[in-house]
Parts: structure tokens; sequence; C-alpha cells
């Protein structure tokens, strides 16, 4: 197991899904409210789903148990630091300016982490970036665009 696949799925899941749920909350009436309380069932609730999911199937895979621990906590505090940083945005910051600021630290997360596993694996990192920011543009625009549809649903009724 390399140094980045300790950090590099927790990383990538706490990117797309908080910049999911704070794209597509952002034009909540209660916009804070609804992404800084989604943000933080996700750090708890769904963190742990996945922490223990990668700890069972890294034991089913019949890993030592000292490395199934690594990355079973490495995984879930990466997702906890890289989700409060979302919410600090979004506490701190006006909402259009929290949304921009998650998305430009989202993207350059990403970028970093496909470029820095690119180069550890010797393949091209610019491929690997651009396949990865295809996803996360992806999960973001289908966001907002699910935002638009469920808000003329709502309101047209």
């Amino acid at each position: 197991m390399t140094h980045l696949s300790k950090f590099s799925f927790g990383a990538t899941s706490a990117v797309i899904t908080s910049l999911a749920f704070i794209v597509g909350l952002s034009s909540n009436p209660e916009p804070r409210l609804a992404i800084i309380g989604s943000l933080m069932v996700f750090a708890i609730a769904d963190n742990i789903s996945d922490s223990l999911g990668i700890h069972i199937y890294q034991e089913s895979d019949l890993k030592k148990s000292s490395a199934v621990a690594v990355s079973t906590f490495t995984n879930f505090f990466t997702r906890l630091l890289v989700i409060g940083a979302f919410a600090l945005l979004v506490l701190m910051l006006p909402i259009l300016y929290a949304v921009v600021a998650s998305v430009a630290l989202g993207m350059s997360l990403l970028i970093a982490l496909s470029y820095l596993i690119a180069k550890e694996q010797g393949v091209d990192p610019y491929m690997a970036i651009l396949q990865h920011m295809a996803v996360a543009i992806v999960v973001v625009a289908g966001s907002f665009l699910m935002r638009e549809w469920i808000t003329g649903i709502f309101t047209g009724v």
C-alpha cells in the first residue's frame, strides 16, 4: 500500500460528495443550515459507514490487521478534515463565495491528488487529471441540475 492510497479514497469521496451537497443545497431558503447540517451528517454517518466498509473489505481480502486499522482510521480522519474545511468555508463566507471557494478547493484537491498518484504510477498525469475532473464536473453539474429540477417542481405546485 502506497502512502497515497491511505488518503485517496477518503479525500476523493469527501470532495465529490461535499461539492454535491454544497452546490445542490445552495439555493435553499436557509442554505447554511441545510449545507452544514448535511455535511455534518455526511462527516459522521457516511464516513463511519465507508470506513467500516473499507475495514471489512480489507479484512476479507486477508490484509494484515495493522494495515486494516491504518486504512480505516486514515480514511475516517481524511474525510473528516476535508469535510470540515468545506463546512468552514460555508460557515465563514457569503453563500455564493462559499460555493465558488468550495468548488475551487475541491477541484484543487482532486487535481493535486490525481497528479501525485499518476506520477507515482508512472502514467500521464494530465490524462488522469482530465478523467477525474470530468467525473467531478458531472457530479457538480448534476447536483446543480437536480437542484433546479426539484426547485421547479416544488415552486410550481
